[in-house]
């Protein structure tokens, strides 16, 4: 049974830092992509970076690149999404996500989701 559990999230004022953890249980991830993705109220859930587990390559938003870093930990079977310079636009709840896809900004692409992290940020 596949379980990602993510921690890391809360309320932090714009231009501050946050670092967001999903520990991946229940399988081998090598050879999965794992996913952050995130939805504001009443919005689509949108893509917010990826990372292939085993080669460490690693896609991003175009809202977010320059600001967001997405890692992981083999050791730990963690991906760390830290974030900075963060902006009021950026609140949603984050979840993880993990699949075996090269369609790597699209939801229906993972199978396996965590149940989500808020992420507030004040003006």
């Amino acid at each position: 049974q596949v379980q990602l559990e993510e921690s890391g999230g809360g309320l932090v004022q714009a231009g501050g830092s946050l670092r967001l953890s999903c520990t991946a249980s229940g399988r081998t991830f090598s050879g999965y992509a794992m996913g952050w993705f995130r939805q504001a109220p009443g919005k689509e859930r949108e893509f917010v970076a990826t990372i292939r587990w085993s080669s460490g390559n690693n896609y991003y938003a175009d809202s977010v690149k320059g600001r967001f870093t997405i890692s992981r930990d083999s050791a730990k079977n963690t991906v760390y999404l830290q974030m900075n310079s963060l902006k009021p636009e950026d609140t949603a709840v984050y979840y993880c996500a993990a699949g075996i896809t090269v369609l790597y900004s699209r939801p229906s692409s993972y199978p396996y989701w965590g149940q989500g992290t808020q992420v507030t940020v004040s003006s």
